[in-house]
């Protein structure tokens, strides 16, 4: 499975999923292992950013606020939301609650598609940060190209003002392609830190993976099961079963394997529809 660069929990219910590679690990203890003992992986510019988080797609606005709050209680230290999901108020609500320091918590959110160009993007930001209720957030990520609107670049020179006046700690984009990420080098000033992607199984995007790593940029990816669909894999069902974990655990392997490699990852589960579970983070220390 040399192919994978991904991992998440297993049995977390009907998952989102993202993970992260970033192609450097610091070797030092104190780098690699939280008090929650996720380890964290630097950026290429230096933040340092919790190998497993908790997404909040799809998750109903009104359930947002316990959800993530018992992420928080789990010990995932890493949020991911986007102005699209509609539940960054909920997301504020449950860091607020928590009464966990401010520099132990990695908290992600997106730009919407319709947000794009330089003014607006800055509006955004702002609307954005007023419902997190925090000074700044860890990173922004732009969530589409959009090459048919032509607007990612200027949007992308916000991106720039808002990281250089200090209200985020490292900005990036989603679903970008290389064509869009040379024009981004040609014609702007900062590389992105992380390009989340869809990756799993069945859609591995080397070319786009190695592009990565060429230029320093962490690969994030969403939905690495799949959105569930690779559970039921045959030959992940049966390295699961093999090694005592439940049928269901299809996605044990992965993790295991990303975690063997040293590859950063980020895990994004969204609990099934009702009662939100409480989520299961399973690390291990090397």
């Amino acid at each position: 499975m040399t192919w994978w660069k991904a991992g998440t929990p297993a049995n977390v219910g009907q998952a989102w999923s993202a993970s992260i590679d970033t192609g450097r690990v610091s070797s030092g203890r104190g780098h690699r292992y939280l008090m929650s003992g996720i380890p964290r992986l630097k950026l290429n510019n230096g933040v340092a950013i919790p190998q497993l988080g908790f997404g909040v797609f799809q998750v109903p606005p009104e359930q947002t606020e316990k959800t993530v709050t018992s992420a928080l209680e789990a010990g995932y230290r890493s949020i991911d939301t986007h102005a699209g999901y509609r539940n960054e108020a909920g997301v504020g609500a449950a860091v607020a609650r928590s009464g966990l320091p401010r520099g132990e918590l990695f908290i992600t959110t997106k730009l919407a598609n319709g947000d794009q160009g330089y003014d607006q993007t800055l509006r955004a930001f702002d609307d954005s940060m007023g419902k997190l209720g925090l000074d700044f957030v860890d990173l922004y990520l732009i969530h589409w190209p959009r090459p048919d609107r032509d607007e990612y670049v200027a949007t992308w020179k916000a991106f720039e003002k808002i990281h250089a006046d200090g209200r985020v700690r490292a900005i990036g984009v989603s679903n970008f392609q290389p064509v869009h990420l040379r024009r981004l080098f040609d014609e702007t000033d900062v590389v992105p830190a992380v390009n989340q992607i869809e990756l799993h199984p069945q859609f591995i995007q080397a070319e786009l993976r190695e592009f990565h790593r060429e230029h320093g940029i962490a690969t994030e990816a969403w939905s690495p099961l799949a959105q569930g669909a690779v559970l039921g894999v045959p030959l992940l069902t049966g390295i699961s079963q093999k090694y005592g974990k439940t049928p269901r655990s299809g996605g044990a392997p992965l993790a295991s394997a990303a975690r063997q490699r040293g590859d950063p990852q980020v895990s994004h589960p969204v609990p099934d529809a009702g009662e939100p579970r409480r989520p299961r983070l399973r690390t291990r220390r090397r």
